[in-house]
């Protein structure tokens, strides 16, 4: 069924009166929610709505973790022609009050305590009118979820169905607040044809149906999240709910997920685990998996097994056990929301899985391109989907067009002409494009550092190659404007700190650690490996390492996990003058002289 809005993805659902559309992990136990019981709870959750006067274009606030009421509200709304608009359940109580007075929402629903009285803060000024809390707290000024969900009726609504029938595709479905890395966050305008025409394309080439499952752990505060789960449930695959991040190791035991949608950190804490408990004789059992994969690597991409001996065995003593972590039966895996990387990638094809990386925007709703089982290369997002075209501008920033690009920036006419040039929006990233048609990401490129020389460098493949070791959590690179490249490192502390202890070096905080001699020596040795594969240009000459972890709470990263690089190289900016200023000394004093 081709889709025409986003509500034909909920009759879709329920038409196919499933008996497991989700699953959700109560007292310990993953339990099966229903086509039938789902619909029970989005009709309660409409009609509950409409006594609030919610109707068509009409916004509703949601401040959640992933749990089935995300859903159950979030269909509600679609249904009536409300507007939800998504906030990350991580964000400020500040933050939480320009998007509902930018908005202009006059419900939110919120999952727990903890989430109610952050608005609560700031409830007068934000002119919020009624606060809904998916969690039981009687003590709570708020309307329960459950007094309407429980002893909601069975039966079909068909008034309900008729208003959400009438909804069209230009008809606005959602505001998508942008994490802001650069700025003020934006809204993004995202009708129901947008999201609609990108659900239609995005899971041809995957083949799946009821008996496979998916957990839902990305924020659905965020496109990527909420996309894919429109697209399952529109493919008839029940989805998990896993609301905590640090609860998904075990969900992925419990639920042994067929279908894995991740961003890049989740597959590098599973790289940075099989690498941190490989020592002695295992780590060598490793390693000779890994050249037996390396061998095999071709064969692996083209979503083919292996048949030599080697390869079985090496799969058997070391590939499964790495699958297990991961629940053992997943058999797609894709990657996105941020560049996965070329090493990471081929790491992970080197131990059986083929990674389909894609890539997209909120404006786009969200993909652009995505590999898949049958076009896939490596290093690359694959194609562009059918539904839109692409070019390259002389600058080499990507442009695209088409009916999953969105409207606008809500309330920004001037932001949205920006990004705009002749009907096509303007990504803001440089990529190309091969003699195939797939499509490779270089850099976003605001982020592009031009040194004093004039060199441009483009910091995230060099970046995203330093984390693929154990011992890096992030890494910024810094230079522009400057005469050569230095990179920021932030430690993987938990790595570092077992390190440190194994070979007896000596601290009492985290500060005098990464200053200790030992420490500087093993980052310089990464950075200058690293500079073998660098030009001579790119080839990064000073390393500053800090000694705090980057955090949403600080500034330094978005809610959807990426580096504010601003707000970092502001954070430490007397750290990089120095580090700059004592390298501009050191050039300076001539040959033979004393320092």
């Amino acid at each position: 069924m081709n889709l025409r809005t986003l509500n034909d993805v909920f009759f879709t659902l329920v038409q196919r009166d499933s008996g497991r559309v989700m699953l959700t992990r109560e007292n310990g136990v993953w339990q099966p929610i229903s086509a039938r019981q789902l619909r029970s709870w989005v009709y309660a959750t409409a009609r509950q709505l409409r006594t609030w006067s919610i109707k068509k274009g009409a916004r509703v606030a949601l401040l959640s973790e992933n749990r089935p009421e995300w859903a159950v509200t979030d269909f509600a709304c679609l249904l009536l022609g409300a507007v939800d608009v998504p906030i990350y359940a991580t964000q400020t109580a500040e933050q939480c009050l320009y998007v509902l007075q930018n908005s202009g929402a006059r419900i939110a629903f919120v999952s727990t305590r903890k989430q109610y009285d952050k608005l609560t803060a700031i409830r007068e000024p934000s002119g919020l009118e009624t606060i809904v809390i998916m969690d039981e707290s009687p003590d709570a000024d708020a309307v329960p979820m459950r007094s309407f969900l429980l002893n909601a009726p069975q039966e079909p609504d068909p008034e309900l169905d008729l208003i959400g029938e009438r909804i069209e595709p230009d008809d606005l479905a959602t505001l998508i607040y942008t994490s802001g890395t650069t700025g003020t966050p934006k809204g993004v305008m995202l009708t129901h044809g947008n999201l609609a025409a990108n659900i239609n394309v995005s899971l041809d080439m995957y083949e799946m149906d009821k008996e496979d499952v998916c957990i839902s752990f990305l924020p659905l505060s965020h496109v990527t999240a909420r996309h894919l789960d429109y697209a399952l449930f529109n493919a008839g695959v029940p989805v998990a709910y896993c609301p905590m991040i640090d609860d998904l190791p075990q969900a992925m035991r419990e639920v042994r997920p067929t279908v894995i949608v991740a961003v890049p950190r989740v597959y590098e804490k599973v790289y940075n685990q099989v690498q941190n408990k490989s020592h002695g004789i295992k780590r060598a059992l490793v390693q000779w998996a890994l050249k037996v994969g390396a061998a095999n690597r071709e064969t692996i991409l083209r979503g083919e097994t292996p048949t030599s001996l080697s390869w079985k065995l090496a799969n058997t003593l070391v590939f499964a056990k790495i699958r297990e972590g991961l629940g053992g039966r997943a058999r797609i895996f894709v990657s996105g929301g941020a560049p996965l990387g070329k090493e990471l990638a081929t790491w992970y094809a080197d131990v059986g899985i083929r990674i389909h990386e894609g890539y997209g925007l909120t404006e786009t709703s969200p993909v652009i391109a995505l590999n898949n089982p049958i076009n896939h290369r490596l290093a690359t997002v694959g194609k562009p989907m059918s539904n839109v075209e692409v070019k390259i501008a002389e600058d080499g920033e990507l442009l695209v067009r088409g009916p999953s690009v969105f409207k606008g920036y809500w309330k920004m006419p001037e932001e949205t002409a920006a990004v705009f040039e002749d009907g096509w929006f303007k990504t803001g990233d440089i990529g190309r494009i091969d003699e195939e048609g797939y499509l490779a990401i270089t850099d976003r490129k605001k982020d592009l550092i031009k040194t004093s020389g004039g060199k441009f460098i483009a910091p995230q493949p060099i970046e995203n190659s330093l984390k693929v070791n154990q011992f890096v959590g992030e890494a910024a690179l810094l230079g522009d404007k400057r005469r050569f490249p230095a990179v920021l490192i932030i430690p993987a502390f938990d790595f570092l700190e077992a390190w440190a202890q194994h070979h007896g070096v000596k601290f009492s905080s985290r500060r005098e650690l990464v200053k200790s001699h030992q420490v500087q020596s093993l980052y310089q040795d990464i950075v200058e490996e690293m500079n073998q594969n660098l030009a001579q240009y790119e080839k990064l000459k000073k390393v500053l390492v800090v000694h705090e972890e980057l955090s949403i709470a600080d500034g330094t990263m978005t809610p959807s996990m990426k580096l504010r690089r601003r707000n970092l190289t502001e954070r430490y900016k007397k750290e990089i003058d120095a580090l700059y200023a004592e390298a501009e000394s050191h050039s300076r004093t001539p040959a033979g002289a004393k320092r």
